[in-house]
């Protein structure tokens, strides 16, 4: 039992040591290749839409680090099963190592933009992989046969003494004496004896190094903090200051690059050069364009208070954000392309091949749609789509918002269908007028007097918020108090003072936009065009 836990942990170490050798070789040539993101990124695009929306639902931004560490799970699981089999013969275990590269290679082959050197990565894995577990194997049968055999036959040759008196007598090694050497032989055997236990921490080591050089690498490679952001041809005008500070809990006026949600199907941080991107508009349009980063730091940018919200948020959910975006109108890059008469989607693509379908006329309504490159006043955050990402006002995320664009395709829907499309989410998707309450939480247990509700609300191309109301156990809807505005396409903070009555009691909260719509009552899951709803909750009263 002993040897095969040992043999185990050969089989687990071995495996980080390929699996750092592919991460810090991945840093260096293409860290989507990385042979666990490649994996995890396969299980994304396989797993069932309602199973996504159970994990979002249930983990929120954790499901990525869940997702992660499910795959390492598994994978470490039959690492130790390949140091097992290695024990007894090292092919069945190199093979099952090899095989388990093999499915992480293929992951990463099958991404719609991978390219043969997308392979070396994976290569490299199997190739440390293999040389690590067969130096902890050699090292540690070497530690055998080089010492002396367990239970061999005892030394019987009788010993002539010489005797006090002259006399000799015969004494036999047995006994005591060939006991102590049975016990020396047994821990000379063992295979922890100095050269595995040494064999292993270089390994480890070596694993810890490769593993953070290649994170070490992949932070410097062009830093957006490195970006100066010229001035906005068309700037915003100042925001007011909201009710942060005046109502406790309430979300702040203006949610920052730090604590703004991601919701994406990328497992890590996206590292891409802004020397390299390039945006390209193709398709059905008089000329094909292609644009630098510089070419778009030279155009008339302009500067937008925009709140954003993914289609997975349900009725009082945590995503959503506001924020203000920087970046070149969509529709002057269009007009440098001449877009044709037969196209009714824009197609657009992130560096890695994923896909987002937008609504033509709805990207070129008026509405100041736009390729970021600058949020809040900084670039973009890697997270958030460095170098540059699309922007739509009033669409959910899943048909406006591609992070790390790199083409823009003016075609139809019958020609081409986008990753959500595909999964049968809706074409055309309006962010659903809805109001959220930030304050008090579901059962919170509150003392009676005077209580304030607070929260957010957002009527995106439906005239802003233009009324907050709130009621209490089912009775009359009663008018918030709202905070400044920052123009209809963002968040607006209200609150409520409520002389709250002891016993369980029911808060809601629903928005009217400044077109007269009402936020309806009627309830809907995200898929496939967002959820809707009034949020409703019961607090207790002392």
């Amino acid at each position: 039992m002993q040897k095969r836990l040992l043999y185990a942990s050969f089989g687990l170490l071995a495996t980080l040591v390929g699996m750092a050798t592919g991460h810090l070789v991945a840093s260096l040539l293409n860290p989507a290749a990385s042979p666990v993101l490649a994996v995890g990124s396969a299980v994304i695009d396989l797993t069932p839409t309602p199973m996504k929306e159970w994990a979002i639902r249930q983990f929120g931004t954790a499901d990525k680090a869940i997702l992660i560490g499910s795959v390492m799970l598994g994978v470490l699981v039959f690492a130790a099963i390949a140091g097992i089999l290695a024990r007894r013969r090292f092919a069945l275990g190199a093979g099952l190592l090899v095989v388990l590269v093999a499915v992480a290679g293929t992951a990463a082959m099958s991404r719609p933009a991978a390219e043969i050197v997308d392979l070396v990565p994976s290569i490299l894995t199997a190739v440390a992989g293999v040389a690590a577990l067969w130096w902890l194997d050699r090292t540690a049968k070497a530690a055998v046969a080089t010492s002396p055999a367990v239970g061999s036959a005892p030394d019987t040759t009788s010993k002539r003494l010489p005797h006090p008196m002259g006399e000799r007598d015969t004494v036999s090694s047995e006994g005591p004496q060939h006991a102590l050497s049975d016990k020396t032989d047994q821990k000379a055997s063992s295979p922890t004896r100095r050269g595995v236990l040494i064999a292993m921490g270089v390994l480890a080591a070596a694993a810890a190094v490769m593993g953070s050089a290649g994170k070490l690498i992949g932070n410097l490679r062009s830093r957006p903090e490195d970006i100066t952001l010229p001035a906005a041809a068309d700037p915003a005008a100042a925001l007011p200051k909201g009710l942060d500070g005046q109502v406790k809990d309430i979300s702040s006026f203006v949610t920052s690059n730090s604590d703004f949600y991601r919701v994406d199907t990328r497992l890590d941080t996206p590292i891409i050069s802004a020397d390299d991107w390039t945006l390209t508009i193709d398709g059905d349009v008089d000329n094909e364009m292609t644009f630098t980063f510089d070419d778009l730091l030279g155009m008339d940018l302009i500067e937008r208070d925009i709140t954003m919200t993914c289609v997975s948020n349900s009725v009082g959910g945590p995503y959503v954000g506001s924020a203000r975006w920087l970046g070149v109108r969509l529709q002057d890059l269009l007009d440098l392309a001449g877009v044709g008469s037969k196209s009714d989607q824009i197609l657009s693509t992130d560096f890695e091949g994923m896909t987002i379908s937008t609504p033509l006329d709805l990207a070129t309504d008026g509405r100041d749609a736009m390729i970021a490159i600058g949020m809040n006043g900084e670039a973009l955050p890697r997270e958030h789509g460095f170098p540059a990402r699309m922007i739509v006002p009033g669409l959910y995320g899943f048909i406006s918002a591609t992070k790390w664009v790199t083409k823009l395709t003016l075609t139809t829907y019958d020609d081409a269908q986008a990753y959500w499309t595909e999964r049968d989410w809706d074409t055309d998707a309006p962010i659903k007028i809805s109001a959220r309450i930030d304050t008090p939480n579901a059962l919170d247990s509150l003392k009676a007097g005077e209580v304030v509700i607070g929260g957010v609300a957002w009527a995106q191309q439906k005239g802003g918020v233009d009324k907050i109301e709130v009621r209490i156990d089912g009775g009359p809807w009663q008018p918030a108090e709202l905070g400044p505005t920052g123009g209809d396409d963002y968040w607006r903070q209200w609150f409520y003072k409520w002389d709250a009555k002891a016993g369980s009691r029911t808060v809601a909260a629903r928005v009217i936009s400044g077109d007269g719509e009402t936020q309806t009552a009627t309830a809907a899951n995200p898929f496939p065009g967002g959820s809707s709803g009034i949020q409703s909750f019961l607090v207790t009263v002392e």
